[in-house]
């Protein structure tokens, strides 16, 4: 393995960490709008604080451009789509491109 494959494997990596971060923090946003779980619990709290700095600068374009659907926000599918059929084989496309015109 050379150091461009490591990188793009770093990047794909990167990616799939940032698609799983905005899966997990709309989960916890539904259970805490049922009630399910309970943001006055410090552990709770911290980690729903850590997932809205990651996802927020990038959702939040979103949402201002996807209408609001009665209280239910798709910004997080929607990017979670983004990422998995747009830019992560967009990744791969420019790895294989770099990758042909170095051999």
């Amino acid at each position: 393995m050379n150091l461009l494959t490591g990188i793009f494997q770093l990047g794909d990596t990167l990616l799939m960490l940032y698609a799983w971060a905005i899966i997990i923090s709309a989960i916890i946003s539904w259970l805490i709008a049922f009630n399910v779980i309970n943001t006055r619990n410090q552990f709770v709290y911290t980690i729903t604080d850590i997932l809205h700095r990651i996802t927020a600068p990038v959702l939040r374009p979103l949402q201002r451009i996807i209408p609001d659907l009665g209280g239910v926000d798709i910004s997080p599918l929607i990017l979670y789509l983004i990422i998995q059929f747009l830019v992560r084989p967009l990744w791969w496309d420019i790895y294989g491109v770099v990758r042909s015109s170095l051999a």
